[in-house]
């Protein structure tokens, strides 16, 4: 089975992941993780930034589903994986066409996902909400076939989640996908 997360920024989809690798047995990996390796080999400074435009490039020179590729084809060694970090259609319909997989996508509202940014520290990310809201544009409704579009990625969700609450909420509303997942259901109502 693949459970494949899409999402906004900071929504959670890091922390459902863990939920499936802590609990459900999965391996968690992210395409993310692939640009960074890509990037320190080449000398460039993972910034956000940097690795949005690292990953369009590669996508460009080795298809649309690169990323999920790399991670399935050199990464995954288990039947159960979850990936992180699916912002563009031919990730995800590269690991649609492995089969058993599934598409969770997790939002919330901007200002939660901002304070979320603001206490993970991570570097590059945006000091703004308005600076949050231009890269985030930046990665929702690209027009190439090879770069960004969250927005299309979340379209194509089987289930989605609107990450407004505590953990424990989102630990429920994840234990909850994968028993759909688990009986069958193709697809579920928004959790929230």
């Amino acid at each position: 089975m693949i459970i494949g997360l899409t999402g906004t920024f900071a929504a959670g989809k890091d922390t459902v992941a863990e939920y499936f690798e802590k609990y459900k047995g999965f391996e968690h990996f992210s395409t993310g993780a692939v640009a960074v390796e890509v990037a320190k080999k080449k000398g460039i400074e993972p910034t956000r930034d940097n690795l949005r435009e690292l990953a369009n490039k590669l996508r460009d020179e080795h298809g649309p589903e690169y990323l999920s590729r790399q991670v399935m084809e050199k990464k995954a060694k288990t039947k159960k994986v979850v990936v992180t970090g699916l912002r563009q259609p031919g990730e995800i319909n590269y690991l649609k066409s492995l089969g058993d997989f599934h598409l969770i996508a997790v939002d919330a509202p901007i200002e939660l996902r901002f304070e979320r940014m603001q206490s993970r520290h991570r570097h590059g990310d945006p000091t703004t909400i308005e600076e949050m809201r231009e890269k985030e544009k930046k990665e929702m409704e690209g027009t190439d076939a090879n770069v960004q579009n969250i927005k299309k990625c979340i379209d194509m969700a089987n289930y989605f989640i609107v990450n407004d609450g505590s953990i424990d909420k989102l630990n429920k509303n994840a234990e909850e996908i994968y028993q759909q997942i688990q009986s069958g259901e193709k697809q579920a109502p928004h959790l929230g």
